[in-house]
């Protein structure tokens, strides 16, 4: 049910003799390394560095860039109108470059060449001229196609360690048996129908017929742990094949035929899939194989017949460092997909500025080690863009608290209010349709509105959640934004109110602030040249508004809060207490009547109240009124009291381990929680904490005197109780169980069941002995699957 948020967007507009031909990253300084050129008039490649504080609000040329090298770059083969860089990478351990050119050279460009050493250097050349290149995870070899069929392999030191040739006997290396589950083929369709067919043999069998957009591009894609490469290219010009080699260079498997199978190709690094597209009449799929070349699932792409005639007419694909999503590239946008639940959710679409004198495809290049963040280098635009996934949620304060999601698919919004409708994704409550894909969606204070932020407008829809069962949303009303200007976050305060973080053409970000009710627009807070503004959102109550931002490049990132004091006046006040590293995730709750407290989290699991640290194992955190829920890497749920502002001062990470519960406890109300967390909290002095065991025990105290009467629809969590006593409290457990057996087996049963998987099962048998309940220990031994021999002997004796 995560969205990916757009938290940085800084885009350079180019006014360049040369164009922006490909871009790699320089890892140590997360700076941009970039080729311009060769074009047709021009025959000089110019490599670059754009640092990471680097912004332009003007439009510029490549020289503000700093020059790396630059040389001139005829093509040898006489049928290329120009050289074209088919791969730039970048050795951030020894500042080198490497580029591959379509016309046949593989050229090293030393920042710090040794002595003896040239700064640049072609180190080979193939001379019938090369179509893709790609290098290995680990750096350590070049994959590299040529036109002449061939498939090379070549060492960081570039020695030529495999050389295989392309022949139509490849396609006999995978004798490929598809049992078709699944398909409608294999299933029942009544006895009449197709009484004479076999069910096993499908009645069309693809012949790998070519797509009228193939492009004849060759692609190549490792998998992510340098094991085995796969190659998508023409063979005998009529059929689209996938080749997989070991490392080795030895040929592993081919791909079944597809037809309509296009040269996009992507291995998910996990390993399990290799994405390509698929083009048909009416649709355009993305198709996903297994390494042994079988088809494995697709999905559609959402495009119009218009669009797939014109920006969709040529794709590519690209997954991410760790396989959480799958970019799909147009001739002038990319869209972002994930996946949850065995479907693809469309979660953002970004458009890019190109040139129409430029065929070639912009370049597209996911940061190696941070997952979301990507570059998009077009002829006349260079966009760097990062991402964070965030949960899209309504209100946590009551009587408001409905558990709202929000879940964006494309031009679906998909809602629903848990406490209302537990309907679990990919299906949701409601599917709102929309008009454009979304961007970003929030809810206002009482959740009966939501705002909705598309490319060039946001939308206003009402939903009644008092109504049962709770209807679709229906829209209220519309507002216009820039058209010129690149829409990124919305926030709503109370219900009449919109704040909208948008990044202007002149690379300025603002924040706009909208009145529902008089539909009047203007400008909250407007950056400075150099300064960054990442993530917006309300104060829990809806009182304020704050925003994250970057002063100046260079400095951790901070916060502050904007306040409507009249129709006519808003006024911003830093927040000092701001933690010194960079925060992602934010929220900030009042705690008294003029002190708020803002929790945030940094992209390491790094938790803060202000700029006291939490934990550093945090994988999510909610706040509400009174407490900061959070998780942890261990799977533990925590809580911090934010009821008494003293506590914050004094924290430490080990008060809070005093806390801890087991996030397999299943509270049904928040007060129960709050009433057990509430005892024996907040200490006098930290010098004289309680011990663990004694706090815990005394939580779970709590909820078995809070639960024991309501035991129908409480066991697990009474079960829970004692088994997550400091010791485990396994013979009252039992003793539970035994009670249970004489009103309910079934109940019994589920509770042992229960307690088998918190706890050991043998050492739960062992305790079930020492209570001399035969009938009890029989229980147990079913779940811990005891041998029966132990046991069976002695079924006659009664104690």
């Amino acid at each position: 049910m995560r969205n990916l948020k757009n938290v940085r967007l800084a885009e350079v507009q180019l006014q360049n003799d040369l164009p922006l031909t490909a871009t790699a990253w320089d890892t140590t300084s997360d700076a941009i390394v970039c080729t311009f050129g060769p074009a047709q008039d021009n025959a000089v490649i110019e490599l670059r560095r754009k640092r990471h504080d680097a912004y332009f609000s003007d439009p510029v040329g490549a020289d503000v860039f700093e020059c790396i090298a630059s040389w001139d770059a005829p093509c040898p083969l006489p049928d290329l109108a120009c050289d074209r860089v088919l791969s730039l990478h970048y050795f951030a351990d020894n500042l080198t470059a490497c580029l591959v050119l379509e016309g046949g050279d593989i050229i090293i460009v030393r920042e710090e060449p040794l002595p003896g050493e040239d700064k640049i250097e072609i180190l080979g050349s193939v001379d019938v001229g090369i179509t893709a290149a790609a290098w290995s995870p680990d750096e350590e070899l070049l994959a590299i196609t040529t036109r002449a069929n061939t498939f090379l392999y070549m060492t960081r030191d570039f020695e030529n360690v495999a050389d295989i040739t392309f022949t139509p006997q490849d396609l006999q290396a995978s004798q490929h048996v598809s049992v078709g589950w699944g398909k409608r083929e294999t299933q029942f369709q009544g006895k009449r129908a197709k009484a004479l067919r076999d069910p096993t043999v499908p009645e069309k069998f693809d012949e790998g017929k070519l797509s009228n957009n193939d492009d004849a591009s060759t692609t190549i894609t490792w998998r992510g742990d340098g094991a085995y490469v796969a190659v998508n290219s023409i063979e005998a010009g009529n059929r689209r094949v996938i080749r997989v080699y070991s490392r080795e260079g030895t040929i592993d498997s081919v791909s079944e035929p597809v037809d309509g199978l296009e040269g996009a190709l992507s291995w998910r690094p996990y390993g399990n899939l290799i994405a390509g597209i698929q083009r048909l009449d009416d649709r355009v799929d993305v198709v996903f194989f297994e390494r042994n070349g079988l088809r494995h699932g697709e999905f559609t792409l959402r495009l119009t017949d218009e669009e797939r005639a014109s920006w969709a007419s040529n794709i590519h694909l690209s997954w991410n460092i760790d396989s959480t999503v799958l970019a799909v590239q147009f001739k002038d946008r990319v869209q972002f997909w994930t996946m949850g639940n065995y479907h693809y959710y469309l979660k953002q679409e970004v458009p890019v500025t190109v040139s129409p004198e430029y065929s070639t495809p912009f370049s597209f290049t996911w940061h190696q080690e941070k997952a979301l963040r990507f570059v998009a280098g077009a002829s006349v635009s260079m966009l760097d863009v990062d991402f964070v996934f965030d949960v899209h949620h309504g209100s946590t304060l009551v009587p408001d608290d409905v558990g709202a999601v929000a879940v964006i698919d494309g031009k679906t919004l998909k809602l629903t209010p848990l406490r209302l409708s537990g309907v679990p994704p990919p299906m949701a409550h409601n599917e709102l349709a929309l008009d454009s894909n979304a961007i970003d969606v929030a809810f206002s204070k009482s959740g009966s509105r939501i705002a909705v932020l598309m490319k060039d407008h946001f939308s206003v829809f009402l939903w009644s959640l008092k109504s049962k069962p709770v209807a679709c949303p229906i829209l209220e009303s519309s507002y216009p934004l820039s058209p010129d200007s690149r829409p990124r976050q919305i926030a709503f305060l109370n219900e009449n109110e919109v704040y909208v973080l948008k990044t202007g053409p002149l690379n300025n970000a603002q924040i706009e602030h909208t009145a529902l009710e008089s539909r009047l627009s203007k400008i909250a807070y407007e950056a400075t040249d150099s300064e960054q503004l990442f993530t917006l959102f309300p104060t829990l109550g809806h009182e304020s508004l704050w925003f994250s931002h970057v002063s100046q490049p260079g400095r951790p990132i901070s916060y502050s809060s904007i306040t409507l004091k009249s129709p006519d006046e808003l006024e911003v006040s830093p927040w000092v207490l701001s933690p010194t590293v960079d925060t992602y995730w934010a929220r900030a709750a009042q705690i008294s009547e003029d002190e708020h407290v803002l929790i945030s989290m940094t992209r390491t699991g790094a938790l803060y109240a202000n700029k006291t640290l939490l934990a550093k194992n945090c994988t999510s955190f909610v706040v509400t009124t009174a407490h900061v829920l959070f998780t942890t890497s261990q799977h533990l749920l925590k809580f911090v009291h934010l009821d008494n502002p003293e506590i914050l001062s004094r924290l430490s990470e080990d008060d809070v381990s005093q806390t801890l519960y087991k996030d397999t406890l299943k509270v049904s109300k928040p007060e129960a929680v709050a009433a057990a967390m509430l005892k024996g909290n907040a200490p006098a002095s930290t010098n004289k904490l309680p011990s663990k065991g004694s706090k815990v025990n005394r939580i779970c105290d709590a909820f078995l005197a809070t639960l024991e009467k309501r035991l129908d629809t409480n066991l697990q969590n009474l079960v829970t109780a004692h088994v997550c006593k400091s010791p485990p409290d396994l013979d009252a457990g039992l003793q539970l169980v035994a009670r249970l057996r004489e009103k309910s087996s079934e109940q019994a049963q589920d509770a042992i069941e229960h307690m088998c998987f918190l706890s050991d099962a043998n050492r739960l048998y062992d305790h079930a002995l020492g209570l001399h309940d035969l009938e009890l220990t029989l229980l147990v031994a079913q779940q811990a699957q005891r041998v029966r021999i132990a046991y069976k002997d002695f079924s006659h004796i009664s104690f």
